[in-house]
């Protein structure tokens, strides 16, 4: 039985103990990044592949005839032709749950060094500022408190609860949108309803037909010209150009982004010129605390285990 996992430097950089993988099957080809064109040589003689971010279409699996199960190393599935597989009989499991610590730090990360001013504040004090000052402290950016603040959420999945949870203890006010295309649902606020109220607006949904392009330049009009947008969903909710230009005019108090349309993004991306002002950007890290990755790859080996075992799990 051989197993191929064919981008491993996306959740293991040599910091992991992979054990419970390796344990799962008897036989192991281990690929750090896989290329388009070698995936199919690659995967041609697997039973089971392991693929985070590698996309597997429909010519690729009708190459591997042996192939039994491909084990997802992420929640997502886009990276996999799902129709291909079922037709061809191969099983497709993924990975659920592992990274909401990780997520939910991250978000309130952002928020807070949004509504802090940090970044502002720490390059005063390297830039000495503060040692010229004439008095004890700084107060040339405005500090916000988000208690009392009313966050809304969209994507109110495993992630998008835990993000409430958290904002609950904060003394935060939660609002939840309704899902976008779905009949009105009781404790959900129509989207258009809901942005206005906002001070935080947190993005947690898949990327679909539905929700791409969800946020653009008339739903950034409807909110405070102080409110603060956190996006650690996927890049193509948002509009890039609208959220840039509301940015640069005073039209949106800030914004902490960890995800955006293209990854790697190229220098042509909106959000990366160096004039916008009040704006975070990380690049795709909120889910990736060593704990999150270390229980990403021992999901996958149950999961390879429980399939192998007859009684597979986490199915999509």
């Amino acid at each position: 039985m051989l197993g191929v996992f064919l981008d491993q430097e996306t959740v293991d950089n040599d910091d992991l103990d992979l054990g419970r993988l390796r344990a799962a099957l008897p036989d192991w080809r281990w690929y750090r990044v896989t290329r388009p064109e070698e995936v199919i040589p690659r995967i041609a003689e697997a039973n089971v592949v392991v693929s985070n971010k590698v996309h597997l279409d429909e010519a690729a699996l009708r190459a591997a005839p042996n192939l039994r199960l491909i084990a997802i190393a992420a929640t997502g599935t886009n990276n996999v032709d799902l129709d291909a597989a079922h037709r061809l009989g191969i099983a497709v499991s993924n990975i659920r749950a592992y990274a909401t610590p990780a997520v939910v730090q991250h978000v309130f990360a952002l928020m807070l060094a949004l509504s802090t001013k940090l970044i502002d504040y720490h390059q005063a004090v390297r830039e000495g500022r503060w040692q010229r000052a004439p008095q004890f402290c700084l107060l040339d950016y405005p500090v916000r408190e988000i208690a009392g603040k009313t966050l809304g959420i969209v994507g109110y999945g495993e992630l998008g609860r835990g993000v409430a949870r958290v904002a609950e203890t904060f003394g935060m006010n939660v609002l939840v949108a309704g899902r976008p295309g779905r009949p009105a649902e009781p404790g959900r606020v129509p989207l258009p309803e809901l942005l206005p109220q906002v001070d935080v607006l947190s993005l947690h949904t898949p990327l679909t037909p539905e929700t791409r392009g969800l946020i653009g330049a008339r739903e950034l009009a409807l909110m405070k010209s102080d409110a603060l947008l956190i996006n650690t969903a996927r890049g193509g909710i948002v509009d890039e150009a609208a959220l840039a230009d509301a940015l640069r005019q005073g039209r949106l108090g800030g914004a902490g982004i960890d995800v955006l349309s293209v990854e790697p993004p190229t220098d042509t991306n909106p959000l990366l010129a160096p004039d916008i002002p009040n704006l975070i950007v990380t690049p795709h890290t909120a889910w990736a605390s060593r704990e999150a990755r270390q229980r990403a790859v021992d999901q996958v080996a149950e999961n390879i285990r429980a399939f192998l075992a007859g009684t597979p799990r986490n199915l999509v």
